[in-house]
């Protein structure tokens, strides 16, 4: 099995509390920073119980030569936390975005946006 075997996207169940929702805001972080914007529910309200939540987001940048870089991960505590991330990111020197997320009972969800 490959790990790409294990991963699902909107295919599987659509876009709407899965899916980590990517977004790129030009200039809207600290000191005019851009920043690189992931939720995972923004449509639908993924549930947020000790039973059912979102345990972490990680989020990657491909380089313009396509070199993978992690730009960061985030974990939440199920019940006091909430899957919405956000990471000051120099965005000119991607060219794509990619997040994954991991649902306690559902596994790992993917999502990809190009610059």
């Amino acid at each position: 099995m490959k790990f790409g075997e294990l991963l699902k996207t909107s295919a599987v169940e659509g876009k709407e509390k899965h899916v980590p929702f990517i977004e790129v805001l030009k200039g809207k972080g600290d000191g005019g920073a851009d920043v690189v914007h992931v939720v995972v529910g923004k449509d639908v309200p993924h549930p947020n119980t000790v039973e059912h939540h979102i345990e972490w987001v990680s989020v990657f940048g491909v380089k313009k030569d396509g070199q993978v870089i992690s730009l960061g991960r985030a974990d939440f505590a199920p019940a006091y936390t909430s899957p919405n991330v956000r990471f000051q990111v120099p965005v000119d020197q991607f060219k794509a975005f990619c997040a994954l997320e991991y649902c306690n009972i559902h596994g790992v969800w993917e999502n990809c946006i190009d610059v």
